[in-house]
């Protein structure tokens, strides 16, 4: 009996065995044939096609993407870059012109040249050996050019003036003569005035000129001037070129400067000369005074 239930035990023992390792032999199948089954549909899943997704971005694209202008309205369309004008330097002209508008009278001179008006210019024209060439007085200066200083460097050059003068006290006929004398031969060398050329005609522009040129001396200093006059606008122009020296001094020779060419300097500014002729005065016919009508009117007899 006892032998009986031992081998009841161990028939028990072994079966319980049997089954462990049956269902282990079971769950290794299973596991093997899903991985069979595993490996067969991604296999199949690998070679079926991929449906591309319309909202696939593509893999590469332009960092800046090119834009058609032609797409986008007009005032979005951007304008190309201007390029800053460049800067053109002017020169200025090299010559001044002077005008006065109360006499009408104009001309051009270097702008290098200095330019004194009004009562500089009287002053300036005063200071000098030769003054104004009037034959009646009451001149008046309009302006005064003066040549630089060091035009003529190493010789006695002292100045060079081109000057306008005006005088409203003289005749059309008186216009045409010169108030400097004729130098009187038993003169000194060296004062007062030496010379007097005839006087002479010339033309500038539409300008008809009565000429004539003086020599001044006094001490050291020595004036050469060339005078014009025209009767314009009711009044005589002058018009006078003036050519100043003053010896050194000194041991040391000094070249005499060439008047012909300073002459020449200040001829170039008479050339360009104009008078505009003044306007004539508008004539304003003015109504009949009232009492005039009155007086003319006949008195209606008293009754």
């Amino acid at each position: 009996m006892a032998h009986n239930n031992r081998f009841n035990s161990a028939s028990r023992i072994a079966g319980t065995h049997n089954s462990t390792a049956w269902e282990k032999d079971a769950s290794a199948l299973l596991f093997a044939a899903l991985l069979v089954v595993c490996s067969i549909t991604v296999g199949c899943s690998k070679d079926r096609p991929q449906p591309v997704s319309s909202y696939q971005i593509p893999t590469t694209q332009s960092s800046n993407p090119a834009v058609s202008t032609d797409l986008l309205p007009a005032s979005s369309v951007p304008e190309p870059a201007k390029k800053a004008p460049k800067k053109v330097a002017r020169k200025r002209p090299s010559t001044v012109t002077y005008s006065d508008k109360s006499y009408g009278v104009s001309f051009q001179y270097p702008r290098k040249y200095a330019l004194d008006t009004g009562d500089a210019a009287n002053e300036l024209i005063a200071s000098g050996l030769v003054p104004m060439n009037f034959t009646q007085p009451g001149g008046t200066a309009l302006a005064a050019v003066s040549l630089p200083a060091t035009s003529f460097p190493g010789t006695d050059f002292e100045s060079g003036l081109f000057n306008v003068s005006v005088n409203k006290n003289i005749s059309a006929e008186e216009c045409g003569k010169f108030a400097v004398s004729q130098p009187d031969p038993k003169a000194p060398a060296d004062s007062g005035t030496q010379a007097q050329a005839s006087a002479s005609k010339l033309i500038v522009g539409e300008l008809e000129l009565e000429s004539t040129e003086a020599v001044a001396a006094e001490g050291s200093k020595q004036s050469d001037a060339k005078y014009f006059h025209v009767f314009q606008n009711g009044a005589c122009y002058e018009f006078a070129l003036k050519v100043g020296t003053m010896a050194s001094g000194t041991e040391t020779a000094t070249k005499h400067v060439d008047h012909d060419k300073v002459f020449s300097r200040l001829e170039k500014i008479l050339a360009t000369t104009k008078i505009t002729p003044a306007a004539a005065p508008e004539v304003v016919a003015s109504a009949p005074h009232e009492a005039s009508k009155e007086a003319a009117a006949p008195e209606t007899p008293a009754q």
